[in-house]
């Protein structure tokens, strides 16, 4: 599935606590363009492209921040309820950079394509410190993240018409999800979390980024350099990505900076455990890469056992290691977590 990415655009709605005002933005190279899913432009006789691309702007007080949205043209009376799927990223690059990535070659690297290809109105947002959200003194820990979301959601309500949406968060981005879940569960629908930590017992890499504690603590920014992007890739299992996907997130990093944010990195490595599992109250879906040297399956399993919803799932995928979402086995992972969020309906028999 590829497709034109240039010819992306649409609508920026500005939201403050008092105004909603609508303008036409131009986060593509041609504002207002509508993309044809699947094809550069649209086959032989369809009237209209069936792909389209918008962003918002939310306000965290005074914090701007940068929300997108895909979704099919609602053509057919059945697209016109399409369920929300609201996708969190993690600690180093923001939002287009890891849920709608560009790389070199045939492949689909576009959690958000391919999540619109399943029927879903795709959202995600950069959070305050990443991408095109304002950059603070702030260091844009959990909390600050939880807080975003919560900014983001009056935009999808008042978007999509829709009190609640799915969640999914990588890596930190699962714990900014469900940690939103617990204190904002009524908007969570159903939650999807890979490379998620709940203790972080076990976790060389957490146990490394421990000894760094004291930069984090005086230091509300980190450098974002290629070779942090090319060893997200190589440090748990070399072969489990393409070593072009490192390059990729770089170039699409460098358009926003050379600094990330430490907060996250600060809390995983001084305040976990930050979700209660037992708080989470829906179903929830966990994913885990088999060489991942973030996520323990022993951490994993802890957590997964005190979930108290019986709707539930634990996949370990094959072949990944942390970055479920840009690994080679990518898709094995979309399918996993597309079912988890559209199962056939329950049916019970209770005797009387």
């Amino acid at each position: 599935m590829t497709h034109d990415r240039a010819r992306r655009g649409g609508v920026a709605v500005v939201s403050s606590p008092t105004t909603n005002v609508v303008k036409r933005a131009d986060f593509g190279a041609a504002a207002g363009a509508l993309v044809w899913f699947g094809a550069a432009t649209p086959p032989a006789g369809a009237a209209e492209p069936s792909l389209r691309s918008d962003m918002y702007w939310a306000y965290k007080g005074a914090v701007k921040l940068a929300v997108y949205r895909r979704r099919r043209i609602a053509r057919p009376a059945s697209d016109a309820q399409q369920p929300v799927l609201f996708l969190v990223h993690g600690s180093s690059m923001g939002a287009v950079s890891t849920f709608d990535l560009t790389v070199p070659g045939p492949a689909n690297y576009s959690m958000m394509d391919a999540f619109v290809a399943y029927g879903f109105d795709v959202w995600t947002m950069d959070h305050e410190g990443y991408g095109r959200s304002d950059r603070t003194a702030g260091n844009s820990d959990i909390a600050s993240g939880v807080a975003d979301l919560r900014a983001a959601m009056e935009v999808v309500r008042r978007e999509t018409g829709r009190s609640s949406a799915h969640f999914f968060g990588e890596s930190s981005g699962g714990i900014r999800a469900a940690a939103f879940a617990v204190t904002a569960p009524d908007a969570v629908a159903r939650l999807g979390l890979s490379a998620f930590t709940w203790t972080g017992k076990g976790s060389p890499t957490l146990a490394d980024r421990a000894k760094d504690v004291e930069f984090y603590r005086t230091h509300n920014m980190r450098p974002a350099t290629r070779e942090l992007y090319r060893s997200i890739f190589t440090r748990d299992k070399a072969g489990t990505a393409d070593p072009a996907v490192g390059d990729a997130l770089a170039d699409s990093e460098a358009k926003y900076g050379d600094t990330v944010p430490t907060g996250t990195y600060l809390d995983m490595v001084t305040k976990l455990p930050l979700v209660d599992p037992k708080a989470l109250h829906g179903p929830v879906f966990m994913a885990r890469g088999e060489y991942d040297g973030i996520s323990t399956q022993e951490d994993l399993i802890g957590f997964f056992e005190l979930l108290p919803n019986a709707d539930k799932q634990f996949v370990v995928i094959p072949g990944a290691a942390h970055s479920l979402v840009l690994g080679y086995n990518r898709e094995r992972f979309w399918y996993a977590l597309n079912a988890f969020l559209t199962p056939p309906a329950r049916l019970d028999h209770l005797n009387s």
